[in-house]
């Protein structure tokens, strides 16, 4: 049998977050993040190729990073805060785990049997992420967007991700050491949006190149809107 916090017991975990998350009281804030998230990330369409990806990096961002305007707490902190004061230990710090993520741009440094190594640009930090997935098409060398949930001793995938081309890595890589060395204030999610945007353009304009897309000394037009 399972101990209560293995990894296979994540899920059950997870639902009742979304469920908190996305009770009807909440619909007009989730509207508000919804529209924030994507002035933030691009604009996509239900007939874009990235749609449902993009949807459940929204449900991750009001989740574990969007701070409600009334409570002062994201839906994770929140629930987290319910359950200390209701729930057995064990299951409170199930909850914990949620308010704990890691999220942002990795490039994939090793992939192993149910083991996923990344490192993550910013800081440089390798993480081995506990995947029993094959997941098609990833390989070594490839960045990516991700949301890494510690639980049971164990880093996991969220369910959203965002590919960015192997072609950007390197423009990438050099665009985070210049914010690093340059702008070292500047939060790295900014980064993360970004690039969020830019492989909205890869689907909107098949006729630019992706290495002028991921060129991050652009400023055209087309590349400065969001949509």
């Amino acid at each position: 049998m399972e101990s209560p916090l293995s990894p296979l017991s994540y899920q059950p975990y997870l639902d009742q977050l979304i469920a908190f998350g996305s009770q009807e009281s909440r619909k007009p804030d989730l509207l508000d993040a919804k529209a924030e998230y994507f002035r933030l990330t691009g604009e996509v369409f239900e007939d874009d190729k990235l749609f449902e990806l993009r949807m459940a990096s929204f449900l991750d961002y009001y989740l574990y990073d969007r701070v409600s305007p009334i409570s002062k707490l994201t839906p994770a902190a929140e629930l987290y805060q319910l359950r200390l004061q209701s729930a057995p230990p064990e299951e409170a710090n199930a909850f914990r785990c949620f308010t704990e993520t890691v999220h942002g741009l990795f490039e994939v440094r090793k992939l192993g049997k149910g083991l996923v190594r990344l490192r993550e640009l910013f800081s440089g930090k390798d993480f081995d992420v506990t995947e029993r997935r094959h997941m098609v098409g990833l390989e070594t060398g490839d960045v990516l967007e991700a949301r890494l949930i510690p639980f049971a001793g164990h880093l996991l995938f969220s369910s959203a991700f965002c590919f960015h081309p192997r072609i950007a890595l390197k423009s990438i890589k050099a665009e985070v050491k210049r914010r690093k060395k340059k702008e070292p204030d500047r939060p790295p999610v900014e980064l993360v949006w970004e690039c969020a945007r830019r492989a909205v353009k890869v689907e909107r304009y098949k006729q630019i190149a992706i290495e002028r897309i991921y060129d991050f000394s652009q400023t055209t037009p087309w590349l400065a809107s969001a949509s």
